[in-house]
């Protein structure tokens, strides 16, 4: 997509900047900002964000590397910075806060993506205290943690098999508005993690055994098999099924209902559950 193309929706957008060094707690206090300026659009680390939902981008926290990282949040390809303008000429924003570690930062990433020059800049230091600042470095450096400015569940498919936190905070609208909770989410980076996260294959049987227990067109779960990928979990199940019933239908539906469940109860992204009927149980008669 050309830049261009959208010339007539960035030339409305004011652009703010919300600038402060690495582990100083910016993503923490974005909502802060953004609210304070009624800004409901946020750019931060290759995401594109309206209020807590994840419009487009992929979070550069997952990046292997920092210096990937610092690519991914500068938007230095053209696939993630197409994405991006695309929902910006999507939605329309008429302001964005662009969070960074420098003022150079901000503005390139402004360039990157054919945005207005900055008009506002806003510091960490407007917003916290030395002390605040301090205690998100130290948490930082000691544990690897970071915050990224939605809730939990918009980050799992991201972060399969990451630690996901969450953190809820009050945030205020403004004056004789009431306070309301914004949660936030809190996660160990590719390039700081510490230790493995590891789920046991039977956690996934116990959950695909409940499930089918509570479908009333399966009849057990026969076999189940779970191959550990980068992305998540592949699992392949043979079943037997109820007589009776549309055997196609009955088993995407549970697949589905499977899948769903899994990634509530994990935080893990499932590549994809496979099953093969291997087997058909006619149901008892009721006893007259």
């Amino acid at each position: 997509m050309n830049i261009k193309n959208i010339l007539d929706v960035r030339e409305k957008i004011t652009v703010y900047a919300f600038v402060g060094p690495s582990g100083t707690g910016k993503s923490y206090r974005a909502g802060l900002v953004a609210s304070e300026n009624n800004i409901s659009y946020l750019i931060d680390d290759g995401l594109f964000i309206k209020e807590n939902e994840i419009i487009a981008g992929n979070s550069a926290k997952k990046a292997p590397t920092k210096i990937e990282t610092v690519k991914q949040a500068l938007f230095i390809e053209n696939s993630e910075k197409e994405e991006i303008i695309k929902a910006i000429k999507k939605y329309k924003p008429d302001k964005i806060l662009i969070l960074g570690t420098s003022d150079d930062m901000v503005k390139k990433i402004a360039e990157n993506l054919g945005l207005p020059p900055i008009s506002k800049f806003i510091y960490i230091t407007d917003v916290a205290t030395p002390d605040e600042m301090a205690t998100a470095k130290r948490i930082r450096q000691t544990e690897g943690k970071h915050v990224i400015p939605v809730p939990t569940f918009e980050l799992k498919k991201d972060f399969s098999g990451y630690i996901l936190d969450p953190l809820q905070i009050f945030k205020s609208k403004g004056v004789g508005v009431k306070p309301y909770m914004s949660e936030k989410s809190i996660i160990r980076p590719t390039f700081s993690y510490l230790g493995n996260f590891t789920i046991s294959d039977s956690v996934f049987r116990q959950i695909v055994e409940y499930m089918a227990n509570k479908s009333p067109a399966i009849y057990k779960v026969a076999k189940t098999r779970v191959d550990t990928l980068e992305g998540g979990p592949y699992i392949y199940l043979e079943v037997i099924a109820y007589y009776g019933y549309n055997i196609v239908n009955a088993v995407e539906e549970f697949k589905q209902k499977a899948k769903k469940e899994i990634e509530q109860l994990t935080a893990m992204n499932v590549q994809n559950v496979e099953i093969v009927v291997k087997g058909i149980q006619v149901p008892k008669k009721e006893e007259e």
